[in-house]
């Protein structure tokens, strides 16, 4: 007889009023290792799961703003010391020259600062996740939602947890095996 390790809950529902209802229904329990999954945005899901605000903002404009700061300092050296030449009469520091590259240099460090914090904070890339193993979980990215409670959660009891979600308005609930 082998025991299999249970990773956690998957729970699906048919429409976005039922998961946003029953997001704030395991918020509420006191869940805290857990997620929820859709086809589409869903509006004020984060909040419904009681979110905390995505650090990527300030990530993107800390590193935007070291992007330009460099771009115009290494313009600047540049045109001013490396390489000296006097164009048209205009002077070594020109800053209406600089603002084109300065600009494309401000955007190309957001960006890609942008992409690669996304990428780190939600942890990807991620090639294999126990959900992925459910049939039933490959409608996410058709037409249904899931809730993941994982068995990690302090509060996590494999009938408690079933329970919650089916009276939550899930049509099916499902274990999770790692």
């Amino acid at each position: 007889m082998s025991t299999v390790k249970l990773w956690g809950v998957l729970a699906q529902y048919e429409n976005p009023a039922t998961i946003y209802k029953a997001c704030e229904q395991v918020r509420d329990a006191g869940y805290s290792e857990w997620d929820a999954c859709a086809p589409f945005p869903v509006h004020g899901l984060d909040k419904a799961m009681g979110l905390k605000p995505s650090k990527l903002p300030w990530i993107v404009l800390a590193c935007g703003l070291a992007g330009s700061s460099f771009g115009l300092f290494f313009e600047s050296w540049a045109m001013g010391s490396l390489y000296p030449m006097v164009v048209g009469g205009k002077p070594l520091f020109s800053l209406p020259a600089f603002v084109p590259v300065w600009y494309e240099i401000t955007v190309l460090s957001s960006c890609v600062t942008a992409f690669l914090a996304n990428w780190i904070l939600n942890g990807l890339p991620r090639p294999h996740h126990p959900a992925f193993a459910s049939k039933a979980f490959e409608r996410v990215t058709d037409d249904k939602f899931f809730i993941m409670v994982e068995a990690t959660d302090p509060k996590f009891d494999l009938e408690k947890t079933k329970a919650l979600l089916q009276s939550s308005g899930a049509t099916l609930v499902e274990e999770l095996e790692p």
